[in-house]
Formats: structure tokens, C-alpha cells, sequence
């Protein structure tokens, strides 16, 4: 294969990577609970700041994988205890309770970081050798990273007794509480699990982006097309849309630049609010 090529189709790949990890979190409390989660990005963000952190006091950067999990898990278990619970019935206020949210955390962040760039210094993107191209062995570790979560999710949602359960609350919460099954508890585990899995997100991301605190609205903005696109509540819908959302933005960009990219990406997701607006992929 052309070496040209092959750059051109993993860095396609490594776009639709990233994508993935970073709506994954926003898909699960969006498709499940219904929560418009605008703080999604600034969770992502600090799932990046973690790494910052254990970096400058001289820890090894895997020190803040469990670290971003205690500080998106604890924050989260709060937000959604006091701040989402009472709102699950008034979707408008939830988006403008998170969105306020957003904007604490991002001005904590700058208080303790301050608004500069920052970069992390890692090993992990040294290049390796792919069919006589050099390609960062790191990117390629996030690309089979991406697909095994995505597989891992669609087996546990289908196959496991926990999935099952999270179907029951998602088809008929009222029916599954005649059942016997704790939907509020199952609610609060699955914000939960979208909150820290946007934190782990932002640590993978860490060593090959730079961080700052508005880095969120972009996360935000990306994950919203791609569910608007691919449908709520299915594994397809989220794959169906990183892969249009995605691919287009990705090649768009190559050709004209970043800001057509997202230019198109508006324009596309805009189309299908309007004439299909349940996505490729809703669930029935």
C-alpha cells in the first residue's frame, strides 16, 4: 500500500478513535438517562489535568488513571445525587444546571492551573515501523483501545444481568421498579460510569493534545453531532455516527481545512435534526 495512503487512512482511524472515547461517556448517561450532560467536556478535561498533576509531582503517569477515576467518580456520584435527581423530569433544567456546572469547573481549574497550554511529556508517542511508514505506536494502541471498549460494551449490554437491567430501566422505568429493580440506584451508576469514563478519556488523550481549560466546549460539541447523528440508547447509533461525523470532519479537514470541517459537520448535523431526527441507529 502506498505509504501515503496508509498515513492518510490511520490518521482517518486515529480521528475516529478519539471520537469514540470521548462520546462514549456522553452516550451512556445521554442515551440511558436522558441527561443533556453539558460539564461532559470539563470531565474530559480533568481526566487530562490528572495526568498534569501526577506529572509535576513526579509520579508515573499511570498514577492518573485511578486518580481521575476517585475525582470524576466522587464528583459525579454528587452531581448526580443533588443536582440531576431532582431534575430527571425537566430536561431544560438539566442542560442549564450542567451547563452552569461546566463553567465552575472550568474556572476552578484555571485557579489551580491557571489558563496557560499545557503538554505532557511521555515516551508513549514514539513512532514505530507500519508497513515501511513511521506511525506513533501510542496511536495505534488508542485505535485497538477504542474497538475492544466498544466490543466490551456491546457484549455486557446484551449478555450480562446488569445490562439486562439497564434495559429494563430504559424501556419501562416504572415497570422495572415493579420488578424489584432499584432504578434510582441504576440511574446513579450509570451517570456515574459516563462521568469517569469521560475522565479516562481525557487521560488517554493527555500525552497527544494540549491541555487547557476551555478544552472541553470542543469534546462537547463533537460528541453532541455524533449522537444527534448516529441515534440515541444503541451501540450502532454511536458507531454509525463517530463513522459519519468522523469521517467527514476528518476528510473535509485534509482537504480544506479544520474550520470547513467543522463548518460541514454543523451543516450535516443541522440536516438531520431536521429530516431524520432520530438518527441512523435510534433505539426502538
Amino acid at each position: 500500500m502506498d505509504p501515503g495512503l496508509l498515513l492518510h487512512l490511520l490518521n482517518i482511524a486515529y480521528e475516529l478513535a478519539t471520537l469514540a472515547l470521548t462520546t462514549l461517556g456522553l452516550a451512556v448517561v445521554f442515551g440511558l438517562l436522558g441527561v443533556m450532560n453539558m460539564a461532559h467536556g470539563e470531565f474530559v478535561m480533568l481526566g487530562a489535568y490528572a495526568v498534569v498533576a501526577v506529572q509535576s509531582w513526579g509520579w508515573p503517569l499511570l498514577a492518573a488513571v485511578p486518580l481521575a477515576m476517585a475525582v470524576c467518580g466522587a464528583l459525579g456520584y454528587g452531581v448526580e445525587r443533588w443536582l440531576i435527581r431532582p431534575l430527571y423530569q425537566r430536561p431544560f433544567d438539566t442542560l442549564l444546571a450542567t451547563w452552569a456546572l461546566a463553567m465552575l469547573m472550568r474556572k476552578s481549574v484555571e485557579a489551580v492551573f491557571g489558563k496557560g497550554y499545557r503538554n505532557v511529556v511521555s515516551e508513549l508517542a514514539m513512532p514505530m515501523n507500519l508497513a515501511g511508514l513511521q506511525y506513533p505506536a501510542y496511536r495505534l494502541g488508542l485505535i485497538a483501545f477504542s474497538v475492544g471498549v466498544i466490543l466490551f460494551l456491546f457484549v455486557w449490554y446484551r449478555r450480562s444481568a446488569v445490562g439486562l437491567r439497564v434495559r429494563a430501566m430504559v424501556g419501562n422505568p416504572l415497570l422495572a421498579q415493579a420488578l424489584g429493580i432499584d432504578t434510582r440506584r441504576l440511574a446513579s451508576q450509570a451517570f456515574v460510569v459516563g462521568v469517569v469514563m469521560a475522565g479516562l478519556s481525557g487521560v488517554l488523550l493527555a500525552p497527544l493534545i494540549r491541555i487547557e481549560p476551555g478544552i472541553g466546549v470542543d469534546y462537547l460539541l463533537d460528541a453532541f453531532f455524533v449522537l444527534v447523528v448516529g441515534g440515541l440508547g444503541s451501540l450502532g447509533g454511536l458507531v454509525g455516527g463517530v463513522g459519519v461525523i468522523g469521517g467527514t470532519q476528518s476528510v473535509v479537514s485534509s482537504v480544506s481545512g479544520q474550520t470547513s470541517g467543522y463548518a460541514v459537520v454543523l451543516v450535516l448535523s443541522m440536516l438531520f435534526l431536521w429530516l431524520r431526527p432520530n438518527g441512523l441507529f435510534s433505539r426502538r
